[in-house]
């Protein structure tokens, strides 16, 4: 029986490793390449190498846990910004990740000038103190994700939309009710309100945003058509538009409103009834919750 060859994975150029690594994600190379050797671990740390830090494949790969809605799992998350920062000494164009407080993102907004994308969902602690710094600092910004970020108020949304003009991508939208629900009983976003002002937003948006090419506010219960259509005629740009689960909007009023964009490729409506009315999304009310919250606000109110 003849010999095997046997290839010598350390006589590859770097060239060649650095193609190999970049299709894994960002978790397969720190738990891969960067513990086999030093020379794959200085590879892997490269500046130009490091131009992107990606975390949704592991959120998405991971059932959701409480420990995610805690200080200590946001603590982790905003170490491995930092850590993605410092190995690109600044040249971070892209970062998508859940769970992150504004102490990285300050950080981000301080070191990465030539940010592109950034998507920060599901941010509880992500608050304006850090987004205006983006919105400032951070003025090729081509697309926004703060779906489920709710201390981002619509004054933070103008400030991204007056200095970040290249802006062509934003996703607002909102959460499933049974991923309120679940929240309720996690003590740490207990009191944390998880509803955007939809007209409101709607305005902020053709005021400051009417360059914008694709749009997504799903869930928004407060949208009604009359914002819809003023948003269409002001954002004549639109390619994509998504409004699922938007309760308040009405088959016609849709209609009406999206016959004035002539670039839509993707319109993603609500569900509508016979009458052309929304099918609202079921909510169970959580009837303990409330009455417990009620009496800690009782308590409170008495012992102040």
């Amino acid at each position: 029986m003849g010999s095997r060859l046997r290839h010598d994975w350390s006589e590859l150029a770097p060239e060649c490793l650095l193609d190999i690594f970049s299709r894994l994600s960002m978790g397969q190379r720190w738990n891969g390449p960067m513990l086999v050797c030093k020379t794959w671990m200085n590879l892997c740390q490269d500046p130009s190498f490091n131009t992107v830090l990606d975390l949704e494949a592991e959120f998405l790969s991971s059932p959701e846990s409480f420990y995610w809605w805690s200080p200590e799992f946001e603590e982790k998350v905003d170490s491995t910004i930092r850590s993605a920062v410092d190995q690109s000494q600044g040249s971070l164009t892209e970062i998508r990740v859940r769970h992150c407080t504004d102490k990285s993102l300050s950080y981000v907004a301080e070191r990465c000038p030539n940010l592109e994308v950034l998507w920060v969902k599901y941010c509880p602690k992500v608050t304006d103190v850090s987004m205006r710094k983006i919105a400032l600092n951070c003025p090729k910004l081509k697309e926004l994700d703060v779906s489920c970020s709710f201390k981002i108020c619509c004054a933070c949304m103008k400030m991204v939309g007056t200095n970040c003009k290249n802006l062509q991508i934003l996703k607002r939208n909102s959460m499933q009710p049974s991923e309120v629900k679940r929240l309720r009983h996690c003590t740490y976003v207990q009191y944390l309100s998880f509803e955007y002002h939809g007209d409101i937003e709607a305005d902020t948006i053709v005021r400051h945003m009417s360059q914008l090419k694709h749009l997504e506010l799903r869930l928004f219960s407060t949208l009604n058509d009359s914002a819809i259509v003023d948003l269409c005629e002001g954002c004549s740009n639109l390619e994509y538009l998504d409004l699922f689960g938007c309760g308040r909007l009405t088959s016609k009023g849709v209609t009406k409103a999206t016959s004035k964009l002539k670039n839509l490729k993707v319109i993603k409506k609500p569900d509508f009834d016979v009458s052309g009315e929304a099918l609202g999304m079921d909510v169970e009310i959580d009837l303990e919750w409330l009455k417990k919250l009620f009496e800690e606000y009782d308590g409170v109110e008495h012992n102040g």
